[in-house]
């Protein structure tokens, strides 16, 4: 029994690790195509935040989990030509697959709209200058924006971290071997329906205690390279451009 509760527990970590790396890349990005200039960017984000944030994350696991009724067959090869394999999809789409792809896409809704406020955060004014000496929109992001608006999205990212490691239990529906579902295993056999769901509980604690802890460190981290910045980011761009213009 023992066994079988720290392979869920690896299980649950994992998940958790995975689809919350995916939901975090997915959020930055479609953050960013949120705030370009592009409009067809804009609107690829706005639908894919307004699909994946309107329906639940149970919905959009069993749906994943089924996809082969819609697709039998994932074909994978050169685009516009015949030249490729065909794999059957219930091969590719196992339980656990499924469940990290759609615990991640789902996330990305939500982390989207946390990056796209931090962003948002940062002052205006650093765009308009990071424009005025020649940065891309893309350069300016990476360079002056994000890096400023990290210490507005660490917290509520944090806050998703510790969701994302309780919402792993929906992927029980599917099987998918988490702690929840070896609990449900082990219980099913030995009728301790009441004392194993409290062991689950207890490890949830456990874990969610632990995410709070290092989000602590974390933030204070943060805060202290702030203060231990000497310049604004942007104040060193500008530093370099004109150390540079001087020496030419």
């Amino acid at each position: 029994m023992a066994e079988k509760i720290v392979s869920g527990l690896w299980l649950t970590l994992f998940l958790t690790v995975a689809a919350q790396a995916i939901g975090t890349a997915g959020g930055i990005l479609l953050a960013a195509m949120s705030i370009s200039p592009n409009g067809l960017l804009k609107a690829v984000s706005a639908f894919y935040i307004w699909i994946f944030r309107g329906t639940p994350a149970l919905i959009q696991i069993i749906f994943w989990f089924n996809i082969a009724l819609v697709f039998p067959n994932i074909f994978i090869g050169v685009p516009w030509t015949s030249i490729g394999v065909s794999y059957p999809t219930n091969s590719l789409i196992t339980p656990l697959v499924t469940a990290v792809v759609a615990l991640g896409l789902n996330e990305a809704a939500y982390m989207a709209e946390i990056v796209r406020g931090g962003l948002l955060s940062v002052d205006s004014g650093q765009r308009e200058a990071a424009a005025s000496i020649g940065l891309t929109h893309s350069k300016a992001l990476r360079y002056i924006i994000l890096p400023q608006a990290l210490r507005a999205i660490i917290p509520p990212t944090g806050n998703e971290l510790i969701s994302m490691l309780k919402n792993t239990s929906l992927v029980s529906v599917i099987a998918a071997q988490e702690l929840l579902t070896s609990m449900q295993q082990i219980y099913a056999m030995n009728f301790l329906t009441i004392e194993l769901l409290i062991v689950a509980s207890i490890w949830y604690l456990i874990l969610t205690t632990l995410a709070t802890i290092a989000q602590g460190f974390l933030e204070r981290w943060l805060a202290r390279t702030d203060r231990a910045r000497p310049k604004p980011a942007l104040y060193a761009v500008l530093w370099k451009r004109s150390a540079r213009s001087k020496a030419l």
